[in-house]
């Protein structure tokens, strides 16, 4: 199973995005984002949820609950 920073990478990566494209979406620095992607630091809730929204998938599929998205 998945981590929730690998699908947030591989989302990141299927469309074509850079690192600062999805932190501008998120209002952070690239450098922040880049550790959520590492598992460095742990994803906020409020940034979980603007993925979904963004990405248009579950928190579930995102956390690895879910194979769908």
């Amino acid at each position: 199973m998945k981590t929730y920073y690998e699908r947030i990478r591989d989302l990141r990566e299927d469309n074509d995005l850079t690192q600062q494209d999805i932190a501008d979406v998120l209002k952070t620095t690239q450098q922040v984002y880049s550790r959520y992607e590492k598992g460095e630091n742990e994803l906020p809730i409020h940034h979980l949820v603007t993925l979904c929204k963004f990405f248009k998938v579950s928190a579930d599929y995102i956390l690895g609950l879910n194979t769908s998205k």
